[in-house]
């Protein structure tokens, strides 16, 4: 028997939480189901709402943590209690619970470790045309960094096999949302999608204030995790730059010596010297930063390790 730990992260939910219970699928053919609510510091009574309807599992946050703390702790919940698949659901009803049996049949057909629920954005009614190009472009920007082809990459409508789960951890505060799909493409963590159509609106976003506010986060935190595994891109591509351009004095010089006209072009050596300078800074930095990927990525390896034994599957031998 499979069993699936469906979490949801609440903030103050208790309007929305009970239509997002009674959505949740209660049987599933060969599945156990499990809700688990990550209570992120409420002061109404959204806990008290949900063990009265019946949930069992909770981990509560005594202040605000943020979205990718409760997620991560979430997981580690759902893991240490035996945990083969995780749904992340979000607790004011945008996402349609009665698909998961949908989001997580890839995970069980064993054709993808993680499945994303595509929300359609251009058919989202109270997106204005500017969201909905945004939500396009950081979709394509997160596909480039993560070699995926996902078009919804900010859903957070997920199913995570335990296998992927073993081998992500999320770093940044603002979401995990980004950051494991990078992660994901990076560790080569098989990655799908299917088509889902969200719940009527039911609140303001609480993750961010405005558009420009979650545009500077989400861009923050894909340039960040980017730069996690691949580095050097940055760095060698600014040396390249650097150099190339460091160059242009010097080839001007010697093209102006060998015609003897060379006369007094001394501030333009010392820019060729201060660019072929960084330049090399950049090369030096780019290695540096190659040698602590390798590093995190042998401590990542250690973290897989540890967490398989500390939650060891029942069948496993």
């Amino acid at each position: 028997m499979t069993k699936l730990f469906v979490q949801i992260p609440c903030l103050n939910e208790a309007a929305t939480l009970p239509s997002v219970l009674k959505s949740i699928p209660k049987k599933i053919p060969g599945v156990e189901i499990e809700v688990l609510i990550i209570d992120d510091g409420s002061t109404d009574n959204t806990v008290a709402i949900a063990k009265k309807h019946g949930v069992k599992h909770f981990v509560i946050h005594k202040q605000w943590m943020g979205l990718a703390r409760s997620f991560q702790d979430g997981v580690n919940y759902a893991l240490a209690h035996g945990a083969d698949i995780v749904v992340n659901t979000d607790g004011d009803n945008q996402y349609p619970q009665a698909k998961i049996p949908e989001l997580i049949q890839p995970i069980l057909d064993e054709q993808a470790d993680i499945v994303v629920g595509d929300r359609q954005t251009q058919t989202i009614e109270h997106f204005s045309p500017f969201k909905k190009l945004m939500q396009a472009v950081g979709s394509k920007v997160v596909n480039i960094a993560a070699d995926t082809e996902l078009p919804d990459a900010a859903s957070g409508f997920r199913a995570y096999s335990r296998e992927a789960l073993y081998r992500l951890t999320v770093i940044t505060k603002f979401s995990y949302c980004m950051e494991t799909i990078i992660q994901a493409g990076n560790k080569k963590i098989s990655i799908t999608s299917i088509p889902i159509q969200t719940n009527p609106k039911t609140r303001e976003s609480r993750l961010f204030s405005s558009i420009w506010q979650h545009m500077f986060k989400s861009t923050a935190a894909i340039v960040r995790v980017y730069l996690m595994y691949k580095p050097y891109m940055l760095f060698m591509s600014l040396s390249v730059l650097l150099g190339l351009a460091g160059l242009i004095p010097f080839v001007r010089y010697l093209l102006l010596f060998i015609a003897n006209q060379q006369g007094n072009n001394l501030q333009s050596l010392l820019l060729g010297a201060v660019l072929l300078t960084g330049s090399f800074l950049s090369l030096a930095l780019g290695v540096l930063a190659d040698l602590i990927r390798i590093n995190r990525t042998l401590l990542e390896a250690q973290l897989e390790a540890t967490r398989r034994q500390a939650n060891r599957h029942p069948d496993s031998k």
